[in-house]
């Protein structure tokens, strides 16, 4: 059986349309599996009382990626621990970066890898609870002086008894100076020199003497003569 012309031409665009049927099907295949960055997602979570960023990878292709974290600050991007590579998988693989964030703060995550290479949107906001509430520190009360005691409170009474103002102003009765008390005639010299009543008992004394001695004199003169008698 011979093959016409039209035969060859219609076995042709058959043959053309199964081609084409084929790879339009391998495409939308590969399309299928390519990474893409609607299967990440980033969570911040806890991890006991630390702040951690876990990035989940959900791409079927297995396609190696590298994922990085930034904090969003005014512009200026901090850059969170290091990056991680990662390989998704269907059941979803993840990366976990530890990260002390403070409550509704803001982070960026960007993936690079095959044909992805921007940040996962919306942008990481953490929760309004940091995974580890500071504690109010106690007020410490203020310190309070002991009572003093009785026996601290009361002085001790002094062993030596104060002496009354009576005895303490006058003079035991008895009590004697041991220094020599002066004479009166000396005290008068001592005030003015000399005295004119010595001088007079001086004289009358003087003349007692001589009446005396005349009347001894006397006696004796008559006792003799008697005796020559």
């Amino acid at each position: 059986m011979s093959i016409t012309r039209r035969s060859a031409r219609r076995s042709v665009r058959i043959l053309g349309v199964a081609s084409a049927t084929v790879a339009l099907a391998l495409g939308v295949s590969n399309s299928a599996f390519a990474c893409n960055i609607s299967e990440f997602t980033a969570k911040a979570d806890c991890d006991g009382t630390n702040g951690v960023i876990v990035v989940t990878d959900k791409d079927a292709s297995g396609t190696p990626v590298t994922i990085s974290v930034f904090l969003k600050n005014n512009g200026s991007d901090e850059q969170v621990g290091e990056s991680q590579e990662l390989t998704g998988s269907r059941e979803g693989t993840t990366a976990t970066f530890t990260a002390d964030w403070k409550p509704n703060a803001t982070y960026r995550v960007h993936v690079k890898g095959g044909p992805v290479d921007e940040d996962i949107k919306p942008d990481l906001v953490t929760p309004s609870t940091a995974c580890k509430t500071e504690e109010t520190p106690t007020p410490t009360p203020p310190e309070t002086s002991p009572a003093p005691s009785e026996s601290e409170s009361t002085p001790a009474e002094s062993q030596t008894p104060t002496p009354s103002a009576s005895e303490s102003s006058t003079a035991p009765a008895g009590t004697s100076s041991n220094a020599p008390s002066p004479a009166a005639g000396d005290s008068n010299l001592a005030e003015t020199g000399a005295n004119s009543n010595t001088t007079l008992i001086a004289g009358i004394a003087a003349a007692f003497v001589v009446v005396g001695g005349g009347a001894v004199f006397f006696g004796m003169r008559r006792r003799g003569a008697n005796s020559n008698r």
